[in-house]
């Protein structure tokens, strides 16, 4: 094994019951960071998200997104066989992650109460849709119903009482998921000035209801919430997608009065309008921006988006391509930082992001996506189990 400089969460031992989203995602975090996570899935199916589609090289998009550089073990925590395999695992191991049923890991003594007299350094993290009590904390939760309770469906999509839209991604999931990477971050600091583990209850509800803060306080004590307003800003005008004459479309924003200015200047070539009392406050613009995107698209209908582009460069304005998913693999941005690295799968190499932020001081890892139970008998050879042990174990349907 090729050595590497010193990672944060080098020797930190995570055990995952995982599934989906939520969970898996916050565990891959802490993977990039040097952890080693232990993926516990079910023998023979595994993580339900592996059977998502079959568009990487035959493996779920969402499961190679989020599992690389983690260890899996097939483990039936329903046969008694499995306790004490879990209980050396737990032994052994800084975190606990689970993301299970409402109930389900309580049922099987995993609460932290429980964890915590027989392991008190465990930092248990339980992930769900609401959160441990409250009426609704055994209500079923998943994303796009997170993003309906959430208000978000509210004020994202087009304007007609037809038009609201989901996030093309799992946000709520992510959300929740980077929560509990950051929370379970603290609780190791924190122990390293207690000595003990701490429970740690991240809802996704409340996650994407941090995230739902601006949209929130725009509508306090009642006041009109944000429209919803398709690909456009709800409330800052002009801010969105404009369509140009070659049958591109470009993203453009604008912040203030002096971009404004500039905007009538160098990119509409029409300095008067700068002065028009219809647009010349934002909240105006915003009032009438029906009127003031006829104007925009007269004059975009004459130019390419390069050259768009060109203008608003020009003017210093803030503008964007619209790319698609083919664009964001191949964006020039990404490649000039040498963004990419290759991961194995067991469908062959693919090329990964590594995650956001650099550090100087070491390289995240980006280790393969593991095949179901592929560390199964590593896992348990190293808990002391013998070939014959395991043998028996695999026979009897617990690994």
């Amino acid at each position: 094994m090729t050595a590497h400089p010193p990672r944060p969460l080098d020797g930190i031992t995570v055990v995952s019951l995982e599934h989906a989203i939520a969970a898996p995602f916050c565990t891959r975090q802490l993977a990039d960071q040097g952890a080693r996570v232990i993926k516990i899935e079910r023998p023979g199916v595994g993580d339900f998200a592996r059977g998502y589609d079959e568009r990487v090289h035959g493996l779920s998009s969402h499961f190679v997104w989020t599992n690389r550089s983690k260890e899996s073990l097939t483990l039936n925590l329903k046969h008694d066989a499995a306790e004490p395999i879990l209980s050396d695992l737990l032994a052994e191991a800084d975190v606990l992650v689970q993301n299970l049923a409402p109930g389900a890991a309580a049922r099987m003594g995993l609460d932290f109460d429980t964890l915590h007299a027989q392991f008190p350094r465990l930092i248990v993290c339980d992930i769900s849709g609401y959160g441990e009590g409250g009426p609704y904390e055994t209500k079923k939760a998943y994303d796009l119903l997170i993003q309906s309770e959430a208000g978000f469906l509210s004020v994202t999509g087009g304007p007609g009482p037809d038009e609201m839209a989901k996030a093309g991604c799992s946000v709520a999931d992510i959300a929740a998921g980077m929560y509990a990477y950051s929370n379970i971050l603290s609780a190791l600091l924190l122990r390293g000035r207690t000595g003990e583990g701490s429970h740690i209850d991240v809802s996704m509800l409340e996650s994407l209801v941090e995230w739902m803060g601006y949209p929130m306080y725009y509508a306090f004590d009642g006041a009109t919430p944000p429209p919803r307003a398709g690909a456009s800003h709800s409330t800052i005008y002009p801010y969105g997608p404009f369509p140009t004459g070659d049958g591109g479309t470009v993203m453009l924003g604008l912040q203030n009065e002096r971009e404004w200015q500039l905007f009538c200047e160098k990119v509409m070539e029409q300095p008067a309008l700068a002065r028009d009392e219809r647009f010349d406050a934002n909240f105006k613009r915003s009032e009438n921006r029906a009127a003031l995107r006829t104007l925009i698209d007269e004059v975009f209908a004459e130019l390419s988006a390069e050259q768009v582009i060109e203008r608003l460069e020009s003017a210093q304005i803030a503008n964007a391509h619209v790319n698609d998913m083919a664009g964001v693999w191949q964006h020039p941005q990404l490649a000039a930082r040498d963004r990419w690295r290759s991961v194995m799968t067991p469908g062959g190499e693919v090329p990964a992001a590594l995650p956001p932020g650099r550090n100087a001081a070491y390289e995240p890892r980006m280790d393969a996506v593991p095949a179901l139970g592929q560390h199964s008998e590593a896992i348990l050879k190293q808990l002391g189990y013998a070939d014959e042990d395991v043998d028996k174990l695999r026979q009897a349907g617990t690994i």
